[in-house]
C-alpha cells in the first residue's frame, strides 16, 4: 500500500506551487486543474499532493508539530537546501542533529512547514 494524495491548505497556491517544484522537484499533475485556488502537483513515486486555498483566509492554522518531510540522500545534499534557501532570501537555521537525522525546519510559502532531512 502507498499514498495516493494529500491536501494541503496553503495561502498562496501558486507560491506553494513553485516553491515545491524549484526546490524539491515536485512537478504539475497532467491530469489537474491550475489556478489562484487549486493546484494538482506529484512526486517521483506518483503520489499526489493537492494545495488548496480556503478563499480569503489570511492564514492557515496547522498543529505546531505538523510539517512535510523531504528526505535527502545525504547530509551534503541538506547543507545545499538550506543555503540555497539562505542564498535566495529565506529564514532558515542551520541544519543539526535531531531525533538521529541531519535536519532542519522553515516555513514554506503558502503557510506550513517543511523538514528537510537525511
Amino acid at each position: 500500500m502507498k499514498i495516493n494524495h494529500l491536501n494541503l491548505t496553503v495561502t498562496d497556491v501558486r507560491g506553494a506551487r513553485d516553491f515545491l517544484a524549484k526546490y524539491f522537484g515536485l512537478r504539475p499533475y497532467s491530469q489537474g486543474p491550475d489556478s489562484d485556488r487549486f493546484a494538482l502537483m506529484s512526486d517521483d513515486n506518483d503520489m499526489v499532493l493537492t494545495l488548496m486555498s480556503e478563499g480569503d483566509k489570511a492564514e492557515v492554522k496547522y498543529p505546531s508539530s505538523f510539517h512535510v518531510g523531504f528526505r535527502q540522500e545525504s547530509a551534503e545534499k541538506v547543507n545545499e537546501i538550506n543555503q540555497q534557501l539562505k542564498d535566495d532570501g529565506f529564514d532558515v537555521k542551520p541544519p543539526r542533529r535531531f531525533h538521529g537525522s541531519w535536519t532542519f525546519y522553515f516555513q514554506a510559502p503558502g503557510g506550513f512547514t517543511i523538514e528537510v532531512l537525511c
